[in-house]
């Protein structure tokens, strides 16, 4: 049975969600997108365009000549780091790289030439994976994640693009294409979506492997939730990683045979306040779990007209934004902030959660 497209798929998660009750991506702020290192352009609209290579669509479904560098996230840190492991002991970096390597020989099944950020279980510095991706001159990049939160019966896909949906056209095209596929291979098609900007989690510079390789059509992809008991008992499975592989080569495919899309200068992220929220490991914290009872709260406060109530519910649904910025109610929640904001009056700070919404929450 053919699925519905990404956008209704995506639309319908946030609004079943509105009315029914329900990380190697380090931040290194004010460092500046390699814009220098892309050959750039101005256009009609009076804006910079980084340039990316022309796709010749007589060989995209081969993706021959395509230069694709996976990076298969974190690495080589099962002594020190204690956060990203499962209930049984399964490490994220593993399961990164098994489906890493499984991509691979899809890709250059296809005709593709690959660029492996690390192919073995070893630590590799944030900034040398951007500029491997760089120096290969790479015609796609993809960072290869998997999540964890307090909440241990969460599980659902969250895919970042890198800066504003109004600037990176390209990544949000490359986003909407891989959360189609996850649900094509992974998920039922009524599972939430998240497809975010990374500056809706790290709101200082958004995720240092993307804004480093800026310019490359680009995304980091958290498949599912390893700290879900029985989704982390098929991670470890062979199969059901080749599963996810095969999500991402339907989505790399899917974007090639696509039309080419611009990725202009970063402007927006420096013009929108930075809204702070719970980093990875705060997100393990006991609070984590109040992020869906507190939407749930403050929406039924919102029938009430007393200013008292309307604040409160402002609050809570701030709160359920800052402790799981990038859920699939983080985007109503912000609709929501909006919304409040604009009945109690304050009509410039609901422009600026408007101009927030729009660029970083762009379903």
């Amino acid at each position: 049975m053919k699925r519905p497209d990404i956008d209704r798929i995506l639309i319908f998660s946030v609004v079943c969600w509105v009315f029914c009750t329900a990380a190697a991506m380090g931040q290194i702020s004010g460092a500046a997108s390699r814009v220098s290192q892309a050959d750039i352009f101005s256009d009609t609209r009076d804006r910079t365009v980084i340039n990316t290579k022309p796709r010749d669509a007589e060989v995209a479904m081969s993706l021959e000549n395509k230069i694709i560098c996976i990076d298969p996230g974190h690495g080589g840190t099962a002594d020190t780091d204690s956060y990203r492991v499962g209930p049984s002991g399964e490490r994220e970096e593993w399961i990164n790289l098994r489906v890493g390597l499984m991509l691979k020989e899809l890709l250059e099944a296809k005709g593709a030439q690959v660029v492996m950020t690390r192919s073995e279980d070893v630590q590799v510095p944030l900034i040398e994976r951007a500029t491997m991706a760089l120096d290969a001159k790479a015609d796609l990049f993809v960072s290869i994640h998997h999540n964890a939160t307090a909440d241990d019966q969460v599980n659902f896909p969250i895919i970042y693009f890198h800066g504003s949906a109004n600037e990176n056209l390209a990544g949000l095209a490359l986003g909407k294409a891989l959360a189609e596929a996850f649900l094509d291979w992974m998920f039922d098609s009524n599972t939430p979506v998240s497809l975010v900007s990374d500056h809706a989690i790290f709101p200082k510079g958004g995720a240092s492997v993307l804004r480093e390789t800026y310019g490359i059509p680009g995304i980091l992809a958290e498949a599912s939730f390893f700290t879900h008991p029985d989704e982390e008992k098929r991670l470890r499975e062979e199969e059901y990683n080749r599963k996810e592989a095969m999500a991402y080569l339907q989505a790399i495919e899917k974007f090639f045979n696509g039309p080419p899309l611009d990725i202009l200068e970063k402007r927006e992220p420096d013009e929108i306040p930075a809204f702070q929220v719970f980093q990875e490991a705060e997100r393990m914290k006991p609070e984590a779990l109040l992020w869906h009872r507190d939407f749930v709260e403050a929406k039924s406060l919102l029938s009430r007209d007393d200013s008292q109530s309307l604040s409160k519910a402002y609050e809570l649904f701030t709160r359920s934004a800052r402790s799981f910025p990038d859920s699939y109610v983080a985007a109503a929640c912000h609709q929501q902030r909006m919304l409040l904001l604009e009945r109690l009056g304050k009509s410039e700070e609901a422009a600026k959660v408007r101009k927030r919404l729009k660029a970083y929450f762009p379903l």
